[in-house]
């Protein structure tokens, strides 16, 4: 299954890696070629004996072998690797890397590698949560990091709640997921719309909405991943782009986003439709702020806007495939059936306001994806990275 594959499996000190032999028993047993690398303080939880013993590999901790002065090149391995995969990270490990300290040979070799870098969490629930953390992951997820976020449940402190590593057989399923489908859409190539437009009212004010744009960046960085070309078209988000062939065109209202689709969906061999588009826009848009001293009321006249999927829907070739989204808050089934039908959809994926973790200015989400054909897949509630791949999975592999 990963019979040529080259892996690097970092670990850190924590508790957690203990799950790491398992994991690396994983890789080995499907034919990977593994090499551990290890951070000092990892070695006070597990021997470098067993890890050495499974792999085949003398384990790397340091820069250079204290009694032979033989030196381990960082450059080196981050060329061979075909992936990276770091299972525990902890807090500290998570700092370094996000910051760029490289002070060990771990976050050295993560700063030389061109591989694909899976990152594994494990930490005290109040560490995981506390603002630094979260900081810290947003970097690194800009930075091509996939992470693989921790299980709730008993944690080494006693505490119940997030932060415990993810299983060793759930880690081993991603990345070789990811080994054998990494270049499945190459030559391939993709529109994909996010975050929300705006219909100015004047120079300062506008009808907008409250999406971030997060769950359409997630699916352009998916496409990616699987060596698809993207383009990315959003509405005003702060996020940054996301890594791999990804270009962006930035927009700010519903006809500029229409224009920038039209523009490239014809070379396209599909379309994902995640922007929140505002429905209606002002008549007219004054010159001038309007001022609120001089008016107790004003009566906003508004037009319908274009719509976008079911304009791109209705240039669709045999061979394309349109894969919508279906924000709804009641009758939630039988309206994005509705939508996908009259839009030409291939694929809709609903979600509902109703749903805790779900929805706008999450990380997380959780979607009933339907296909035309009345095929109906839950996704549950997971981080919006993972329910990406999760949808590109189906609708494009």
């Amino acid at each position: 299954m990963l019979k040529g594959k080259h892996i690097v499996l970092g670990i850190t000190g924590g508790i957690a890696a203990y799950k790491s032999v398992m994991l690396l028993r994983l890789f080995v047993k499907a034919g990977a070629e593994v090499q551990v690398v290890m951070t000092p303080s990892a070695k006070e939880f597990i021997t470098p004996v067993t890890l050495s013993s499974l792999s085949g590999k003398p384990v790397i901790s340091e820069f250079f072998t204290a009694n032979t002065g033989e030196w381990h090149s960082h450059v080196d391995l981050g060329l061979w690797a075909d992936a990276m995969v770091i299972a525990p990270l902890t807090a500290s490990t998570m700092g370094k890397m996000a910051s760029g300290v490289a002070d060990n040979m771990l976050v050295t070799s993560y700063l030389s590698t061109r591989a694909k870098v899976f990152a594994a969490p494990a930490m005290d629930l109040d560490m995981w949560r506390h603002p630094s953390s979260q900081r810290n992951l947003s970097v690194l997820r800009s930075d091509g990091v996939e992470i693989i976020e921790p299980e709730a449940g008993e944690l080494a402190s006693g505490l119940v709640g997030k932060g415990r590593m993810e299983e060793p057989e759930v880690i081993f399923s991603r990345v070789s997921s990811w080994l054998t489908k990494k270049d499945v859409l190459k030559g391939k190539r993709y529109l994909v719309t996010a975050g929300p437009t705006y219909e100015n009212i004047d120079p300062v004010r506008f009808i907008g909405n409250h999406s971030s744009g997060k769950m359409g960046f997630a699916i352009a960085s998916a496409l990616a991943s699987f060596g698809a070309e993207v383009h990315l078209v959003s509405g005003p988000v702060s996020l940054p782009t996301p890594s791999g062939n990804v270009v962006r065109t930035d927009v700010v209202n519903a006809r500029e986003m229409l224009t920038a689709s039209e523009a490239v969906f014809q070379s396209c061999d599909g379309a994902v439709f995640c922007a929140a588009v505002a429905d209606y826009a002002p008549v007219v848009c004054e010159e001038r702020k309007i001022k609120r001293e001089k008016l107790d009321r004003i009566t906003l006249e508004l037009v319908k806007n274009p719509d976008i999927s079911a304009t791109i829907g209705m240039m669709k070739s045999s061979g394309q495939r349109l894969v919508g989204f279906a924000l709804e808050t009641d009758n939630e089934f039988d309206n994005a059936v509705g939508k996908m039908q009259r839009k030409g959809l291939d694929w809709i994926a609903l979600n509902s306001l109703r749903e805790a973790g779900a929805g706008f200015r999450t990380d997380t989400n959780r979607v009933t994806l339907i296909s035309a054909q009345g095929a109906v897949t839950e996704i549950p509630l997971m981080s919006k990275t993972e329910v990406a791949r999760r949808i590109v999975e189906e609708c494009f592999l």
